[in-house]
């Protein structure tokens, strides 16, 4: 009941909320401890507050919101003939009153877009679309087609949404499935690719340069922390990706990762029951490997699990609770990163892991 008040004072009152916030390059670097939310959840008023009254009661200072999704789909009506024209956008988002109330609240605002995996605009962009060798539309294992990382105008159609999330108040773009597809080596790209982490690295590079003051960042998987030279063949090569990004945010879910996998010369035996030590070291790996590369200019920005991996075999999982997201947080911390995401599809969040006021 008490919330409820607070939310009827804090929703009354706020026009006369002030505005001020982070805002790309022109201001103090924001410490980001944030959760992704769903459009459902943002679009939703009273959970738009819960998670508005969570920022001004604890550790959570920041969210991140879907821009385009995985359907292929911007979240709102954009005004990009392309997008128009391909009818790939909904208006399941009002945009700019979540960005504002975020903002009013002192909420630094993430625009998420998924880039290359989409199961809808191939359908519309043929040439567009990742093709097997015989020239058929590529799909993945879960029957879902691929948007090609090599086509330009695939860059200039995701850049143009990023400009566009930008002009509407959001104060950072982060890319998504900024990767290939997990796929051999007979897929045809339209051109010749010689090594898949140059295509990923050329679409970064022509976002910073369309973007130049924009603070611009990209999920990559865990696994790259430790893997050299790219062996899951999905162009993400940790020397390489973050050149042109402020940060890279590494998925150091230990749900991912496989049974006796080894990481900063540590065999974690069953991953999912050990995620301060998953996370600590995989961090530590990825910082030792960047601080060789000069000139690199992402930091470390981990997504952390909030989520339980019950699809997991008895016995090779836990619940995440609390504890299993303080661990992280404390595991991240330890390596020397100050920022943090945590990702739960279902936005459930056991939230006394945020230290609540």
């Amino acid at each position: 009941m008490k919330r409820r008040i607070y939310y009827l004072i804090l929703f009354a009152g706020i026009t006369s909320v002030s505005t001020a916030h982070v805002r790309g390059n022109n201001t103090k670097e924001r410490k980001v401890k944030a959760l992704y939310l769903s459009t459902a959840t943002v679009s939703n008023m009273d959970s738009l507050q819960h998670f508005i009254y969570l920022a001004r009661h604890s550790l959570i200072n920041s969210y991140v919101i879907d821009i385009r999704g995985t359907d292929g789909l911007l979240t709102y009506e954009s005004k990009i003939p392309e997008v128009r024209n391909a009818k790939a956008w909904t208006a399941d988002l009002d945009i700019k009153k979540v960005v504002t109330l975020f903002h009013q609240n002192h909420i630094y605002v993430i625009g998420r877009i998924a880039c290359f995996n989409d199961p809808y605009l191939p359908t519309k962009k043929n040439d567009w679309a990742i093709k097997d060798s015989h020239g058929n539309l590529y799909t993945s294992a879960n029957g879902e087609p691929w948007l090609n990382p090599a086509n330009k105008e695939v860059w200039k159609y995701l850049v143009d949404i990023a400009k566009e999330a930008l002009a509407k108040g959001l104060d950072e773009i982060q890319f998504d499935y900024v990767r290939y597809p997990f796929a051999g080596d007979t897929l045809d790209f339209g051109e010749k690719v010689k090594v898949r982490h140059e295509a990923i690295d050329a679409f970064l590079a022509y976002a910073r340069k369309e973007m130049p003051k924009a603070v611009l960042s990209a999920d990559v998987f865990g696994i790259i922390c430790e893997s050299v030279n790219d062996p899951e063949t999905i162009g993400q090569n940790i020397e390489f990706v973050g050149r042109n990004l402020n940060y890279i945010s590494p998925m150091t879910y230990p749900s991912l990762y496989a049974k006796g996998q080894q990481v900063n010369n540590i065999t974690f035996p069953i991953p999912d029951l050990d995620p301060y030590g998953v996370v600590y070291n995989s961090l530590l790996r990825a910082k030792d490997r960047i601080a060789k590369v000069k000139g690199y200019s992402a930091k470390l920005r981990p997504y952390l699990q909030s989520y339980t991996a019950s699809w997991l075999p008895k016995g090779d999982y836990q619940i995440y609770e609390a504890e299993q997201l303080k661990q992280q947080i404390k595991a991240a911390h330890d390596a020397g990163c100050d920022q943090w995401i945590f990702w739960n599809e279902e936005n459930r969040y056991p939230e006394s892991a945020f230290e609540i006021k």
